[in-house]
């Protein structure tokens, strides 16, 4: 897949993202998608990546029909509860102190579409934390790693200090399954 010659459009925009699918292709292009990051409320958890990622992929294969495009969001999950991104540094904390010493699930769906023909996966995978100190948070939190990222933590960054444990797809958790979008996408192509 690497010297592919087609152009591989990331419905994206996310830094983490197009570093990642660089390990899959030469040629990525990039494009945020407009499609808005809502989703029905009687939806399982379990689905809404899955159905974020293919309204952002979708969003995207209306302008790119003929090339591969790849959608993806990701969601940190925590006693029924969807942690996004912090809306401020309050709930941040709210956040960190939240999974402090407990397991979460972090679930990435992926959606794939060219020439009007999608396919969707999803990824789970089990991140337990060290109880953290509040001070440890703070000093976190200070470092405005935690702005963007669901759950208020990049496990890439020193937000991966907080990790006791992981069960599952570590490049999942940082916000793109390479390792299955790899063999998903060759399975998809195969098939169309």
């Amino acid at each position: 897949m690497e010297n592919s010659k087609e152009k591989i459009i990331l419905a994206s925009k996310s830094p983490r993202r197009k570093e990642l699918i660089a390990y899959l292709f030469d040629d990525v292009e990039c494009v945020s998608s407009n499609a808005e990051e809502i989703y029905p409320k009687e939806l399982p958890f379990d689905d809404i990546p899955s159905f974020l990622a293919v309204a952002k992929c979708k969003d995207i294969a209306k302008l790119y029909p003929e090339n591969l495009v790849i959608g993806a969001d990701t969601g940190v999950f925590y006693n029924g509860e969807m942690l996004g991104k912090p809306e401020n540094k309050d709930d941040a904390k709210r956040m960190l102190t939240l999974l402090s010493g407990k397991t979460h699930t972090v679930i990435t769906g992926c959606c794939l579409c060219k020439n009007g023909k999608t396919m969707t996966f999803t990824e789970k995978t089990a991140v337990t934390f060290y109880p953290l100190t509040e001070e440890e948070i703070d000093a976190y939190i200070a470092t405005n790693e935690c702005d963007d990222k669901a759950g208020s933590y990049g496990i890439q960054g020193k937000g991966g200090l907080f990790v006791k444990e992981i069960i599952g797809d570590y490049y999942n958790v940082v916000g793109l399954p390479i390792p299955r979008l790899k063999r998903e996408i060759e399975r998809f192509l195969n098939m169309i």
